[in-house]
């Protein structure tokens, strides 16, 4: 383990925002974690835990110890009839992991391909796309927990997963992710219920062919990180009332919904933030995607200060147009390496 000093982070956050670390550590097994934690401590430091850096917002300065995830791995478990248990590192790449799993015939994560980060960032977020979400495949997570300086396992039903939310993102001080176990499908169920993924996998119905189809959507609508700086989808789909749905689709009544439980109705904010004009609108050096108006993009050299212009005048042009609030899905840090909300 080798503390840095002074670390450009631009290539790790896939905005590509300036940020320096004040002090920097890759970290590729539990035993550099904690050796890590315990320098912090010493130092007086606080702890940002970067992985993909997908999901991030990130200020010019930060004076903290960011440990950067590198723990690599997978490896076989246990099996039954019908799933396969897998443990993987938190630093092995998402995409990789996915194509890894539809290689060797293990199934439920292909809706899931070309999410960028890493695994150990999956369960925080509990990823999701095209009706599938990654709590659904997670037995447990291994962690480090900091509170009371033990590794330790959190089965799944304790994860508290939810849409996007996890106890990872309520209590992100207390654990480090260093390991994710999966159980895997050993035969494929298909999960088409999106419309234009339905019509892409066609009568191919093999988890080879849906996740090529997921591969090939992903691309068309969403840019590539290298090319266009970016996090991927930046707001969450709104969940609202059936009640207030009902009141918005009389005005809007092409509006694109998704029935939840507990009378629920999720709304597309893609579709929201085209309607409110932002599809291919700038503001400075930062917009929202021409493709897809749910994606955020550093055109140039933006700062966090360019980014929380932009995206805070998306929300108000939204709220304008349809009383509804957007929730930013990345995670805004400040200077001293600390979780911040979007409101202040």
């Amino acid at each position: 383990m080798q503390i840095q000093t002074q670390v450009q982070l631009k290539p790790f956050n896939t905005l590509s925002l300036d940020a320096t670390a004040s002090h920097y550590v890759r970290i590729h097994s539990v035993e550099d974690l904690e050796a890590a934690l315990q320098f912090a401590q010493d130092e007086n430091l606080n702890v940002l835990i970067l992985s993909g850096g997908s999901n991030m917002l990130l200020p010019e300065q930060i004076h903290a110890l960011v440990i950067h995830m590198d723990i690599q791995g997978i490896e076989y478990l246990s099996e039954d009839e019908m799933t396969q248990t897998v443990r993987v590192g938190a630093g092995q790449v998402w995409h990789d992991f996915v194509l890894w799993s539809t290689a060797h015939q293990l199934f439920g994560l292909q809706n899931l391909a070309l999410i960028p980060g890493l695994v150990g960032a999956s369960p925080v977020q509990n990823i999701g796309a095209y009706g599938v979400e990654v709590g659904e495949f997670i037995d447990s997570v291994q962690v480090y927990d900091r509170e009371n300086k033990v590794h330790c396992s959190i089965a799944a039903v304790d994860c508290d997963f939810s849409y996007r939310h996890s106890i990872f993102k309520d209590r992100p001080e207390r654990f480090v992710i260093t390991h994710v176990t999966f159980k895997l499908l050993r035969q494929a169920e298909l999960k088409l219920n999106y419309g234009d993924l339905k019509n892409a996998v066609g009568d191919e119905l093999t988890a080879e062919n849906l996740q090529q189809q997921v591969i090939h959507i992903r691309q068309t609508k969403l840019p590539d990180p290298k090319q266009y700086p970016n996090v991927g989808s930046f707001f969450k789909n709104p969940v609202i009332s059936q009640q207030v749905f009902d009141q918005i689709v009389v005005q809007f009544p092409n509006l694109p919904h998704y029935p939840q439980p507990y009378n629920e109705v999720k709304l597309a904010a893609g579709w929201l933030i085209d309607q409110a004009g932002w599809k291919g609108k700038t503001l400075g050096m930062v917009g929202m995607f021409h493709k897809q108006a749910l994606v955020l993009v550093n055109y140039e050299h933006a700062t966090l200060h360019d980014v929380r212009a932009t995206y805070k005048a998306v929300q108000h042009d939204v709220f304008e147009k349809f009383n509804i609030v957007l929730h930013p899905e990345p995670v805004l840090f400040d200077e001293n390496g600390l979780i911040r909300s979007h409101q202040d």
